[in-house]
């Protein structure tokens, strides 16, 4: 009966060896790429919930039911919703090609255990001429990645690339969209954007420049200018978009106009462009309450008109060469023209 045994177990244990040995390397691809799958799961489970509870707490902060609502919320809470969804995905997409360059490697040197350094090294080939051959997009992705995390621009933004400027009307992870004033779209690569202006981060100052006369009161117009700003920026319509009281930054220069006065608003960065345009035109109202003459077009120079022929009805004056004077003609006797007096007193011709 115990020889039975030993029999049955030494069978048993040979039929496993042999089965091992034979299905050893298929097992192991489907272990493999099973755990690939698995942890490839969890993953991304894992990010999405993290970007889950990011992007709900911000809804459940401002009060709005889903993604497409925030869009009456404030700018900034918009950006976070984008930033976060656009650095999960790319960290999915990271997890992804991870787990699957491990598990191809396991698989490779499973399957060709002798000729695995060879292989590897001729993928480190291919992947070296792939990166030479698309330096420029991946490039464009790492700069948008980095675009997105530092929060440089988002969705609304106002900004200048050097390459356009305009309102930013999406950030990718390889392409930045802008729209500019004329309504042109430009495709600008994150990899060609050495800086970015955003005008619309954080506040914004303007700036007015009022020139007037020379015989003008100083203090008088200062202190015309100011509470006119001082008073704008108290009324409920500007309250929220001022960010601090109007100052005045006294007399900034003396040109052949005139006296240049400068008075300065802090904004909110989203509002300069409305308070800009108000202020400007509440400053005329109190010159012009003052009795204040501004410099007419006439002693203001203009630039930009090289081919203008007429600008609000001044006419460029028009001149002509003066004619080079001529020079009399000479001749074997003497110079035409003119009288040749001899020795006896007598004049010829």
């Amino acid at each position: 009966m115990a020889a039975q045994t030993d029999d049955v177990s030494k069978w048993a244990s040979n039929a496993f060896t042999e089965f091992v040995e034979t299905w050893h390397v298929p097992i192991t691809i489907v272990i493999v790429v099973l755990a690939a799958i698995i942890l490839r799961l969890i993953l991304r489970k894992t990010i999405k919930q993290v970007v889950d509870r990011i992007v709900n707490g911000v809804k459940k902060r401002q009060g709005a039911a889903d993604t497409q609502a925030l869009i009456a919320s404030p700018v900034q809470t918009a950006r976070v919703v984008q930033r976060t969804r656009t650095l999960g995905s790319v960290l999915e997409n990271l997890a992804t090609v991870v787990v699957a360059v491990i598990a191809f490697a396991i698989v490779i040197s499973t399957v060709f255990p002798t000729a695995a350094v060879g292989i590897v090294g001729g993928a480190s080939v291919v992947a070296a001429g792939l990166a030479v051959g698309a330096q420029s997009i991946v490039k464009d992705l790492l700069s948008g990645v980095f675009m997105i995390l530092e929060d440089q621009a988002g969705v609304g933004d106002v900004v200048d690339t050097g390459q356009a400027t305009g309102v930013v009307e999406n950030v990718g992870l390889r392409v930045m969209q802008i729209r500019d004033v004329n309504g042109i779209l430009w495709f600008v690569p994150n990899g060609q954007i050495l800086r970015v202006g955003n005008l619309s981060q954080g506040w914004s100052r303007v700036l007015v420049d009022i020139t007037v006369p020379y015989d003008t009161d100083i203090d008088a117009v200062q202190d015309a200018l100011l509470r006119a700003a001082v008073t704008m920026s108290q009324e409920p319509r500007w309250r929220q978009r001022i960010v601090e009281k109007p100052e005045i930054w006294g007399l900034q220069s003396i040109t052949d106009a005139g006296m240049v006065f400068r008075l300065v608003v802090k904004t909110r960065a989203a509002e300069l462009d409305a308070v800009g345009r108000e202020m400007r035109v509440r400053l005329k109202r109190a010159v012009d309450e003052l009795g204040v003459t501004l410099p007419a077009m006439a002693m203001i120079m203009p630039e930009g008109w090289e081919n203008a022929t007429s600008i609000n009805g001044l006419r460029t004056v028009r001149t002509q060469p003066t004619p080079a004077p001529t020079k009399p003609r000479k001749s074997k006797r003497g110079i035409l023209g003119q009288s040749i007096r001899t020795d006896d007193g007598t004049d010829q011709q």
